[in-house]
């Protein structure tokens, strides 16, 4: 068992962040007898893929149903089942970044080019006078 100064250490956030994903339903800590929060290697488990899919770009409620999940079915394949359909879709919208991306450098590399070619003339113009 861990005390939330020692989770929040871990996986470098704050314990104020450990105590959000408490009141949003993400986590639920046992308590000790003076009131502290203490959490089990599930718990800790559960902020691993809380950060991972964080890391990944998901929004907390689709976190929150990907994790929750495996609560309602121990066997996993429904929490497997949703984490491959958020996955595809983040992986679809990674993928529209990319090739916007790729396209605004070349028009970038394109436009520096042509000011590349002003510059050289202007310099070339001021060296005849």
């Amino acid at each position: 068992m861990k005390t939330i100064r020692e989770v929040a250490e871990q996986f470098e956030v704050s314990t104020r962040t450990i105590r959000y994903y408490e009141e949003i339903g993400l986590l639920k800590p046992q308590r000790a007898a003076n009131n502290q929060r203490l959490y089990s290697k599930a718990e800790i488990a559960k902020i691993k893929l809380i950060s991972r899919g964080k890391r990944y770009g998901f929004s907390l409620d689709e976190i929150k149903e990907m994790v929750l999940l495996f609560d309602k079915d121990r066997s996993g394949r429904k929490q497997l089942e949703r984490t491959i359909e958020y996955g595809k879709q983040r992986i679809s919208e990674i993928e529209a970044k990319i090739k916007e991306f790729q396209e605004l450098k070349e028009e970038m590399e394109q436009l520096l080019h042509k000011f590349s070619e002003k510059l050289n003339n202007i310099e070339g113009e001021q060296g005849y006078e």
